[in-house]
């Protein structure tokens, strides 16, 4: 992998994405979106349920290619992580990511679980941990891989606040630390004014970026008068966008 491979930007480009549902019915799930991040940055998708957030993560992951457009990836590993945890109950934490990453190193590994609070759970098994902790193990396994690119679909969904505020900080720590370009999903304004670099609010369905929010630098943050003014703006894109559908 060259390096000018590894720093390629994520560039994402679907003219049009169609689904067939249970009913033999064709709908268009996406049309003209497009998306950009660079090296490192965090990207977060926001947008009304069942807009195709999914569906679009599914295209940039590779899992879907059934769609007009085009995805360019940063050259390396890419790795997800989802709104469960999807652990195997039978092995421990230190055993779940191993499964995953064989090659991974035990000094990496030490350093990787400490920095995600795990350290003292590395042999405890999935039915021993909360659901945070279950949550930092699968955070941990996508992590180990050393991904150029991490895909994140609600990882901290139906945690309590302070919990996911925690994690998201650990998270954002990680990406940072490791110049992993990341795209997040997420329902929840205020995380993405909180973790972003890039913010895409999406419209319903078909889905397509209705507004675009970015920071050039992140090293200082938002003040809260910023970050509950910037979330205000999104969240009236959202109310609109939705009473606009409301009306055809």
């Amino acid at each position: 992998m060259s390096r000018a491979g590894a720093l390629a930007p994520l560039d994402v480009y679907v003219a049009k994405k169609r689904l067939t549902n249970a009913a033999g019915q064709t709908i268009e799930v996406v049309r003209d979106l497009a998306l950009r991040l660079e090296t490192g940055q965090i990207g977060a998708l926001v947008g009304p349920s069942g807009c195709g957030k999914t569906t679009l993560m599914r295209i940039v992951a590779g899992l879907d290619d059934r769609f007009e457009g085009a995805v360019k990836r940063p050259a390396g590993p890419l790795s997800m992580a989802f709104q469960e945890p999807r652990l195997l109950p039978w092995r421990s934490v230190e055993d779940n990511i191993r499964l995953a990453v064989p090659d991974v190193g035990e000094r990496e590994l030490r350093l990787l679980l400490d920095a995600l609070g795990l350290g003292e759970h590395a042999t405890h098994f999935p039915g021993e941990l909360s659901l945070g902790l279950a949550r930092r193990v699968a955070l941990a396994r996508a992590f180990a891989a050393k991904p150029a690119l991490l895909l994140l679909d609600e990882p901290f969904v139906s945690l309590d606040a302070p919990l996911a505020l925690a994690l998201q900080r650990e998270l954002a720590a990680l990406v940072k630390e490791r110049a992993i370009t990341t795209l997040l999903v997420t329902h929840d304004v205020a995380q993405a004014v909180r973790l972003a670099d890039r913010i895409f609010v999406l419209s319903p369905r078909p889905a397509h970026v209705i507004g675009e929010f970015r920071f050039e630098s992140r090293a200082n943050g938002l003040s809260d008068e910023q970050a509950r003014s910037l979330e205000k703006r999104i969240e009236a894109l959202l109310i609109e966008a939705t009473a606009d559908l409301a009306e055809r």
